[in-house]
């Protein structure tokens, strides 16, 4: 397909609005996605914008763009609090397990990267690693020292944002201005160091007892949770490309920072579009580890959680938060879940009719094909619009069933439109898969395992261990394996 000319509009986080899409160097794209710190299990926070930048990467390739699609893995340099002190996120689970910090980082990317796939999220184009950029991440410091907009202080790097400030917008993003993030910004530790409150370390001195160190010209050290990005998206994207994404908490201080650092090496603006996904909530707070009211990826395949009535498929899962629009809020509940289950299964019974409907010898159908297509692309070149398409979706599915049940005819021309374009928008662009579909009786097997694996939890807690491992027993004998985890327990067929 022909890459849809001045049509496609995409909310840019930048200026507040929606923006023609018109990437530099025509038909090629360059995106960049802020992935996931790996010290933990992915929770369904990590999979509202692998799903959402799924979607723009599909279609974006749909419409004849060639896509180079970056997301990073952060293994090094991201401190508790989002800070500039404070003990490195991966370090310290290193030092919780007794196990060195590459072993967390790699067996966590490699069960992010499981979970992602049971999402049915495309690989990214490049999935580089801040600790195998720390040459880039100093040679990008380097030149901002060079350029007068940062300075050392015992050991460290820091941006001097008042500085930059009087020549550029720090704050543009995110809506801020430097007079209130001075005024608002607490006290830190290692705050004596900075010459004011806003600056944020691009290279940090390594304390004697931090693990993760790399010798540069200002001593040992590692780099800045920012700078990683910075340097990264440099180096495989180019000075300037056309899309930044990540999760709206993001926007200040990690992408206002990038903005800076970048400005200050480069002196151009990195990025045309930046594209914030909201959050996901439980009971109005955003899901997450600080807050410790997350439910990791795995739980939901298992039901294996107190907050879940059962076991959720990864389509459902992934249906879940494409029928909310990027940037709209996703609350959590089992009702929206069950809800969401619902309507998958209703698409995949209607794309498993298409086969089954009769063309009938008539001049025009009943529903107009055309400009239902018409009609989805033009909820996708809206900012993406996921909702909208699948509302589209439902009003073919709803002709497709009454086609099926001879209330309506439809002409073989139509037909075969119909059956191209609904599998085009539910499986190539949307993503959705329909192996994950289930019948009534295997629904039936998922909720009785979510409930079995229930039950052994509740044993456990009550310290009723026979009863505990005669349920793991059974199990086993049907080939269920159950393997128990600090954060729960999972299950596999083998």
């Amino acid at each position: 397909m022909a890459i849809k000319e001045n049509q496609l509009k995409l909310y840019n986080s930048l200026t507040r609005k929606k923006e023609s899409f018109e990437p530099i160097n025509s038909p090629h794209v360059g995106m960049y996605v802020c992935g996931p710190t790996v010290y933990g299990d992915a929770h369904l926070g990590h999979a509202r914008p692998a799903v959402a930048f799924d979607l723009v990467f599909r279609y974006l390739k749909h419409l004849g763009y060639k896509v180079r699609y970056v997301r990073n893995i952060t293994d090094v340099g991201h401190l508790e609090n989002d800070a500039d002190s404070g003990e490195d996120k991966i370090a310290k689970k290193a030092r919780l397990e007794e196990l060195e910090p590459m072993e967390i980082a790699q067996y966590y990317s490699d069960r992010y990267m499981d979970n992602m796939d049971a999402l049915n999220v495309l690989r990214p184009s490049i999935q580089p690693r801040a600790s195998g950029h720390i040459i880039e991440q100093m040679e990008m410091v380097k030149k901002i020292l060079d350029n007068g907009f940062a300075y050392k202080s015992n050991g460290s790097v820091y941006f001097d944002v008042v500085k930059y400030n009087k020549e550029h917008h720090y704050g543009k993003l995110s809506g801020r201005n430097i007079e209130d993030t001075l005024e608002n910004t607490r006290e830190l530790d290692g705050q004596s160091e900075k010459h004011d409150n806003v600056d944020f370390a691009i290279w940090k001195n390594a304390s004697p007892e931090h693990i993760m160190r790399w010798n540069s010209p200002w001593g040992s050290g590692f780099p800045g949770w920012h700078m990683e990005c910075s340097a990264m998206s440099s180096k495989y994207l180019g000075e300037t490309f056309d899309i930044h994404g990540g999760g709206m908490d993001l926007r200040f201080p990690h992408h206002e920072s990038e903005i800076a650092q970048s400005v200050a090496a480069n002196g151009k603006e990195p990025v045309k579009y930046w594209m914030h996904n909201n959050m996901v909530t439980i009971n109005g707070q955003k899901m997450g580890k600080s807050l410790g009211n997350f439910i990791i990826l795995d739980d939901f395949f298992s039901g294996n959680h107190e907050l879940l009535q059962q076991a959720f498929e990864p389509m459902t899962i992934r249906f879940f938060m494409l029928q909310a629009h990027y940037r709209s809020n996703v609350d959590f509940s089992n009702d929206a879940l069950i809800a969401a289950k619902k309507g998958f299964d209703k698409l995949m019974k209607a794309e498993e009719t298409l086969d089954k409907l009769n063309p009938q010898d008539v001049t025009e159908s009943a529903f107009d094909v055309n400009e239902w297509i018409n009609n989805c692309y033009s909820a996708l070149d809206d900012d993406f619009n996921s909702p909208v398409l699948i509302s589209y979706l439902f009003d073919a599915v709803k002709f497709i069933n009454s086609v099926n049940d001879a209330k309506v005819a439809i002409n073989i021309e139509s037909l075969d439109l119909l059956k191209k374009y609904f599998r085009t928008f539910v499986f190539d662009i949307l993503g959705l898969r329909k192996d994950e579909a289930v019948s009534g009786d295997s629904e039936l097997s998922a909720k009785l395992l979510g409930l079995m694996l229930k039950i052994r939890h509740e044993a456990k807690l009550n310290k009723d261990w026979a009863t505990a491992d005669n349920i793991r027993n059974k199990l086993t004998e049907m080939g269920i394996i159950i393997k128990d985890t600090k954060d729960g327990a999972v299950w596999e067929i083998v």
